[in-house]
């Protein structure tokens, strides 16, 4: 099996490295979300080009739907955004907000929503340092998606969700797949020890579907 965090750009993870400069590839990608067959585009310097990662269809097919009285949700490390865009097509009066910091992505994200026929979906880049920093501050959320970028090592990956749990809202809850391979496990202690209470929803085909919260802080 493929590394599930292969990208395009091997010498600069996809989550850090700009893709500004790279050859554009754009390959077509179906999604499925529900009844609806989606015809998406991937490009190279963005994760997950021409195949949508099994981790990630994982999450859509059987991750936590987002509540209808839902008004703010986010989708952390967006990539070409088919995260992002199943959760507009689900709860459509919400608006989404898929982060990343590759500019190439947030872009793709934006134009495959517009193609899938939603208009909730804000697609925004933001820097890592701070994390989430250009987003407005007054940004908080219901909920948060998210296949993290486990490949920028444990502290980076600690300080990004943590900067991404201090805008959930209280009761909110994220979202999270990770392969077992990648750290899954320690993730889920670390969650715990940190006060954010996770549970395993689903393991398989070795990822694990990580439920955390309600966050109360």
């Amino acid at each position: 099996m493929a590394d599930p965090t292969e990208t395009s750009a091997p010498f600069a993870h996809y989550f850090t490295g700009p893709a500004d400069d790279l050859p554009r590839r754009p390959r077509p990608v179906e999604v499925v979300v529900d009844d609806q067959r989606l015809s998406l585009v991937s490009d190279a310097g963005v994760f997950s080009h021409g195949a949508l990662d099994e981790g990630t269809a994982l999450l859509i097919a059987r991750g936590a739907r987002p509540e209808a009285e839902f008004t703010d949700i986010a989708d952390l490390g967006c990539g070409w955004g088919p995260i992002a865009v199943s959760l507009a097509l689900r709860c459509p009066h919400a608006t989404v907000w898929a982060l990343d910091t590759n500019a190439r992505a947030t872009g793709l994200c934006a134009d495959n929503a517009r193609a899938s026929g939603v208009t909730s979906v804000r697609s925004v880049t933001v820097d890592a340092d701070p994390p989430l920093g250009g987003l407005d501050p007054e940004v908080t959320f219901d909920a948060i998606w998210s296949n993290p970028p486990v490949r920028i090592g444990k502290a980076a990956l600690h300080d990004l969700l943590r900067g991404a749990f201090a805008r959930l809202r209280p009761g909110g809850t994220a979202h999270l797949v990770v392969h077992k391979h990648l750290g899954s496990d320690s993730l889920q202690r670390w969650l715990d020890a940190e006060g954010y209470p996770t549970t395993r929803r689903l393991s398989r085909l070795g990822y694990r579907l990580l439920d955390v919260g309600p966050v109360t802080m």
